[in-house]
């Protein structure tokens, strides 16, 4: 481990205390993980403590952690994940907290520490139902406002369950149940012999 992510290491021991419930090292980052009731919390310490100082979050994401590496997985479904800078500092973390009720994930906004997260929370409600309790204008950003479901879910069907199209009847949009039949598609795995050659075309 390089001396920069020790010392971060150390710091957010020290100044976060059993408030961390993991400390990960991995490709050149590290990565914490905190309790939903202590996240408002830590996220405040960690931009107005100066050992710490992550003057900007540059992202947030949401997480469906129902199959994970294509292995179902024990444990909460739902995690937001945020990816915090230090300029001062010249370092970075990511900070996961996962949702504590499955069936409707919420987690405290952070708008109010950093509100560069506004349209990040906005997104991870769109795709994944997470709500953001504080947030000034929690609303759809990427799907439209008809839209049912969230469709990074890993339930989610591909194929979705509404599709729209014009009606020249009705001369607007509608919305009408899919019509795509769900198939696998089989790979052709077994060739002639002169399959691809230019002579035979």
């Amino acid at each position: 481990m390089s001396a920069t992510l020790e010392a971060l290491s150390q710091n957010l021991h020290e100044c976060l205390g059993d408030r961390v419930k993991s400390l990960k090292v991995a490709f050149g980052e590290v990565t914490i993980e905190v309790d939903a009731a202590d996240y408002l919390a830590v996220m405040e310490a960690l931009r107005d403590r100066p050992e710490l100082a992550f003057e900007e979050l540059i992202d947030l994401c949401g997480v469906d952690y129902s199959t994970y590496g294509s292995v179902p997985r024990a444990g909460r479904r739902f995690a937001a994940v945020s990816h915090l800078l230090s300029i001062s500092k010249n370092w970075r973390l990511r900070v996961r907290c996962f949702a504590p009720d499955d069936d409707f994930p919420s987690l405290p906004s952070v708008t109010s520490i950093w509100n560069s997260v506004n349209w990040f929370e906005r997104e991870a409600f769109d795709l994944y139902g997470i709500v953001f309790p504080g947030h000034d204008d929690l609303r759809r950003i990427l799907t439209d406002y008809g839209f049912i479901g969230h469709p990074f879910r890993k339930d989610f069907p591909v194929s979705g369950y509404v599709e729209m199209r014009y009606d020249p009847e009705q001369q607007r949009v509608i919305y009408q149940p899919v019509t795509i039949e769900p198939r696998e598609i089989t790979p052709r795995i077994v060739r002639e012999a002169t399959y691809g050659d230019v002579d035979n075309a």
